[in-house]
C-alpha cells in the first residue's frame, strides 16, 4: 500500500466457500517436521505484508519482526545450549531447540506496547498475538506449513538477552515456516457450543 491508496475504498467481504474451507482445516503444523522449500525472500515479505494487517487499536503499530535464517538459528541453539542445561528439565530443554533449528526459516514476533498510551498495554499484546495468527495464514495461503511457538527460550532473562529482547519487550511468538512431508493429523478440537453464552 502506498500513500495514494489511503482513503480508497476496499472491497466489501463476500461469502468463500474455499476461506471457510481453509479456516475449518486449519493446523498448526510440528515446528521439528517444517523442512525446504521455505519461503524466498519475496514470499517472506508478502507474508509480512499480510500479517501485519491485523487489528491495531490506535495505529501504534505495537510489535515488531526479526527474520531468522537457517545458520542464525543454529548459531542461536548453539548459544542457547548451555542455558537449557539450568532449566528444571535439562534434557527436555535441550530436546526443544530441534524446533528451533529445523524448519527452513522463522520469524520471531516481538511486543513492543507503549507504556502510558491511552491504548491499554494489554490490547497492544493482543495486537502482536493477532500479528501471529495472521502470519500463519499468510504463509498458509502461499502454500507453505507453519507453527507458532515459544518454549522456554521465550521467558528466560538470559536466552531474551541473546535474542536481542529489548526493555519492555516481549516475545509474542516464533512463527517456523516451512513445507510437510505428510499431511498433519486432525487433533481434538473444543466443544464450541459448551463455551458460548447467548445475550439476545
Amino acid at each position: 500500500m502506498t500513500d495514494a491508496d489511503l482513503g480508497a475504498a476496499l472491497p466489501l467481504p463476500v461469502p468463500s466457500a474455499e476461506m471457510q474451507d481453509r479456516l475449518a482445516r486449519r493446523r498448526s503444523a510440528p515446528a521439528q517436521s517444517l523442512t525446504a522449500p521455505g519461503p524466498s525472500r519475496v514470499e517472506v515479505e508478502r507474508i509480512l505484508l499480510l500479517g501485519a494487517r491485523t487489528p491495531d487499536h490506535g495505529k501504534l503499530f505495537p510489535w515488531r519482526f526479526v527474520v531468522m535464517g537457517p545458520q542464525g538459528r543454529a548459531d542461536l541453539a548453539r548459544a542457547l545450549a548451555p542455558l537449557a542445561e539450568r532449566q528444571p528439565d535439562s534434557g527436555k530443554a535441550a530436546k526443544v531447540l530441534s524446533k528451533l533449528t529445523a524448519p527452513p526459516l522463522t520469524i520471531l514476533v516481538l511486543s513492543v506496547p507503549i507504556p502510558g498510551h491511552k491504548v491499554p498495554e494489554w490490547e497492544q499484546q493482543l495486537s502482536a498475538g493477532a500479528v501471529c495468527m495472521n502470519l500463519e495464514h499468510a504463509a498458509n495461503a502461499l502454500g507453505y506449513a507453519a507453527s507458532w511457538i515459544t518454549d522456554w527460550y521465550s521467558y528466560d532473562p538470559d536466552a531474551l538477552a541473546l535474542l536481542g529482547v529489548g526493555t519492555g519487550e516481549r516475545v509474542a511468538g516464533f512463527i517456523h515456516i516451512g513445507t510437510l512431508a505428510e499431511p498433519p493429523l486432525e487433533r481434538p478440537r473444543p466443544d464450541v457450543a459448551a463455551l458460548t453464552s447467548w445475550r439476545d
